[in-house]
């Protein structure tokens, strides 16, 4: 790929080097706010337009009051020019993990770490498949973002990014903190990773399938509803597994996000809007399938993931089968 902005490719980065697989909302939040920190940020991508735009423009961040930045960063395609960097950082669609993980697994040192924190469940396990267990570190992030453009994105508002204990994140922590992020460090990260699938079960299927902002979920009875019920399923099949959530009543915790995020588009319906694949497989699919291997009946997520899936589907195509 051609060199990022103010980066003359070939060159060393001189500042303290963070690699940002992805190139979508999340991954250009999170190379914006680390950019201002003071990070040299490589971004790793395939999708053109996105690399294209970071090329020429670098990162533009967009605040909450319309303010916007522009951050240099270096983008590229080729897994080549990202070896050497030790520390990366996950941010793309759970369902382009396989494909990420391959690829980086062409660039990340032997001693360095890759920390996931994607939506969704089975993220560790495809990365651990491809980079080895010790390279993996995983963490959870309630901070949102929307594309406006590609290399343009929109903050969403404030949110906690929570690291699950792993020697090599370290310094990654630190790097986050210095990039003005909220990071805490948990020793029961299952708790927080099914609390966040609750948030995401109650909350994302119905705003692609409304089309509305995560506000106006509580605006309607039915849908407020059906929002408590997928996050109180969850909450059933995560304590059949023995994992407790981080707060005691899942109702209340995704009304309260809903309310938190209020104007916010989900990144479900952002992914419907530009016709993308959903990450409904890792979010519903993964409760449906961890509620069969405990005996736990889901027809609320099941029902969600058949309706995403049809939505989703060409119209040519049938309907998949159940997960």
């Amino acid at each position: 790929g051609r060199g990022g902005v103010g980066i003359t490719p070939g060159k060393p980065v001189m500042k303290e080097p963070v690699l940002i697989v992805g190139t979508g909302a999340m991954a250009c939040l999170f190379a914006a706010r680390l950019a201002a920190g003071g990070m040299g940020v490589t971004m790793l991508g395939s999708w053109e337009a996105g690399l294209a735009a970071l090329q020429a423009d670098g990162v533009r961040l967009r605040e909450a009051d319309g303010r916007e930045q522009r951050f240099p960063v270096r983008a590229t395609s080729q897994p080549a020019e990202c070896g050497g960097i030790p520390r990366a950082i996950v941010l793309v669609k759970s369902w382009q993990t396989p494909h990420a993980a391959a690829r980086l697994a062409r660039a990340l040192p032997p001693d360095g770490v890759a920390l996931s924190l994607q939506n969704g469940l089975g993220n560790r396990e495809t990365l651990a498949q491809a980079l080895g267990a010790e390279r993996v570190a995983l963490g959870v992030t309630t901070v949102g973002a929307a594309l406006v453009a590609p290399g343009v994105v929109q903050a969403g508002g404030t949110g906690v990014t929570s690291l699950g204990p792993h020697g090599r994140a370290n310094s990654l922590r630190e790097m986050l903190r210095q990039a003005d992020f909220s990071v805490d460090v948990v020793t029961n990260l299952d708790s927080l990773l099914w609390g966040k699938l609750a948030i995401n079960a109650g909350i994302n299927p119905l705003t692609a399938l409304l089309r509305i902002p995560n506000g106006q979920l509580l605006h309607r009875p039915t849908a407020t509803a059906l929002m408590h019920a997928a996050a109180l399923e969850t909450a059933t099949v995560a304590a059949a597994l023995g994992i407790s959530l981080p707060f005691p009543d899942p109702a209340d915790a995704v009304t309260a996000v809903a309310t938190r995020t209020a104007g916010n588009i989900s990144s479900m319906l952002q992914d419907i809007q530009r016709g993308a694949p959903t990450e409904i497989e890792a979010i519903c699919g993964e409760i449906i399938r961890a509620g069969e291997s405990v005996g736990i009946p889901t027809p609320i997520n099941r029902t969600l993931y058949q309706l995403v899936a049809a939505l989703a589907a060409p119209p040519d195509e049938p309907l998949p089968q159940n997960p």
